[in-house]
């Protein structure tokens, strides 16, 4: 693998606008919003910026919590107005000014609405999706802190919590979370970049902890598999709240057994049993954010829509190694902000060269090409007698149905059968059916093609040659391409 190539596949987002409204429009943000609208300058607090618990039982009558948001009493309406409250303030829609004396008996401090209040209704999406990124890490610290029963055993002599007691490694529970949110992120953009088909949750949790090369997990690996799933169904409830997930939750009824377990794989089980077990899928706001967290932390995490408005040779370089439906999507919206036949000439331009990287792109500047349509046809037909790209544009050109494609010189012929193995052998498993055909197919099209080939020019023929000796199907012609091989290597 090159040493460039993503970390990750690429993703594809929506629109900064479109992202901004599902922000607002998250339930946990919302009421931060509203707690923010409500607040009058001057309210007070108690020395840690909290409301009291008066305060509290008004907030949440100014939410209008019901059943339908999971509040089932007073004090749940209480609890989730207290998460708002926190929210508005992590996120400067309050602002909150400290007692001079945070020690003094009954000391109190003052809130009123904060700045970025404003930045709600009157700032640009991407303001408002920083907003909403400052409520995701609210969200994100409460979802991997602990479930306190009985918080007053766990306080040590000064009233502080003691992490000892509670068994609790805060910087191990958050690098565990934002292990779990990066393979669901990977899960999602492996399947396209778009997050259209839910996570089960046994297959999230397996992936945390059934290493790759384990056939049949044993019974403290399920054990552990099934912890995972237990602590994630309580995570995964309190992301849902800030827009990141759509969860379902484990069934109640599997939690009231005593070995309730948990499916190693997903296939094991068909739909209906499987969704018992929680399902999980990222939002696309939750794409956005996940992102965004790895993006800071020095992760390559593309997204589509990142290369349009740059270079020709930085679009065909960056494409490389997109899935196809990416790539596509990567190349509409780069050829969208272009004049076609200008695009066109960009392309081929930047698809030359005698490096490592020049088979893909070729085979990545053909695929745009067949995206430009006929407006590419005069540039194309300029490249006719370049040994680079004349095969390149004669394939274009058949393709198109265009008339008058003189035939192409034997030597072009050689070199762009082995320029096309190049490219392939970048992208595709050598294990692969299709790209043993591939070869077979090329290679025999030409009776003599190894004592031919190995004398063209193309700086990868030697390489290719000996990943021809090695795909091959038939033996003889393996042989003959492993003979040519070692000529092209002593004649370079």
């Amino acid at each position: 693998m090159s040493e460039d190539r993503p970390t990750l596949p690429p993703v594809r987002l929506p629109s900064d606008a479109e992202l901004a409204r599902d922000a607002l429009a998250a339930p946990l943000f919302a009421r931060a919003v509203r707690l923010a609208r409500w607040v009058a300058p001057g309210t007070r607090v108690d020395a840690a910026g909290e409301l009291f618990d008066a305060q509290l039982s008004e907030a949440a009558k100014v939410l209008d919590l019901g059943p339908a948001d999971g509040v089932e009493d007073a004090e749940d309406a209480a609890a989730y107005a207290s998460e708002a409250w926190r929210t508005a303030v992590d996120t400067g829609l309050v602002d909150v000014t400290d007692p001079d004396d945070p020690e003094a008996e009954g000391a109190s401090g003052t809130a009123e609405p904060g700045d970025a209040l404003a930045l709600v209704a009157q700032g640009s999406p991407q303001e408002v999706l920083a907003l909403w990124l400052e409520a995701f890490e609210t969200a994100f610290a409460d979802a991997a802190a602990p479930v306190l029963d009985d918080l007053g055993a766990l306080l040590d002599d000064g009233g502080a919590l003691d992490f000892e007691a509670l068994d609790w490694d805060p910087q191990q529970e958050a690098e565990d979370l934002e292990g779990v949110l990066g393979n669901l992120y990977l899960l999602t953009v492996a399947d396209g970049g778009t997050g259209d088909s839910p996570v089960p949750l046994p297959a999230l949790a397996a992936s945390m902890i059934v290493p790759d090369d384990m056939g049949e997990p044993t019974d403290d690996v399920l054990e552990q598999v099934s912890d995972v799933m237990m602590r994630l169904d309580g995570q995964f409830q309190v992301l849902e709240a800030v827009g990141l997930v759509e969860y379902t939750p484990v069934d109640e009824a599997l939690m009231a057994e005593e070995e309730p377990g948990a499916p190693a794989a997903a296939e094991e089980f068909d739909e209906e049993d499987v969704s018992r077990y929680g399902m999980v899928r990222l939002t696309p706001l939750g794409l956005y954010g996940v992102r965004a967290r790895m993006l800071e932390a020095g992760v390559d995490a593309p997204a589509v829509g990142d290369l349009a408005d740059k270079g020709a040779d930085v679009l065909l370089d960056g494409i490389a190694h997109f899935p196809e439906l990416a790539g596509r999507a990567e190349i509409e919206q780069w050829l969208a902000q272009r004049e076609p036949a200008d695009a066109a000439r960009e392309l081929l331009a930047s698809a030359r060269g005698g490096d490592p990287g020049g088979p893909l792109r070729r085979l990545r500047c053909q695929q745009a090409l067949s995206l430009v349509g006929a407006a590419a046809e005069t540039a194309v037909r300029e490249q006719l007698d370049d040994l680079e790209l004349g095969g390149l544009a004669r394939v274009w050109l058949v393709e198109q149905g265009s008339a008058r494609v003189p035939a192409p010189p034997e030597e072009m012929v050689f070199w762009l059968a082995v320029d096309t193995i190049a490219a392939q052998l970048e992208v595709a498993d050598e294990a692969s059916p299709e790209l043993r055909e591939l070869v077979a197919g090329l290679t025999g099209r030409h009776e003599g093609f190894f004592e031919r080939a190995w004398r063209v020019g193309h700086p990868a023929v030697a390489e290719v040659l000996e990943a021809v000796g090695r795909l091959h199907p038939e033996k003889g012609a393996a042989k003959e391409a492993r003979k040519a091989a070692f000529k092209a290597r002593s004649r370079r």
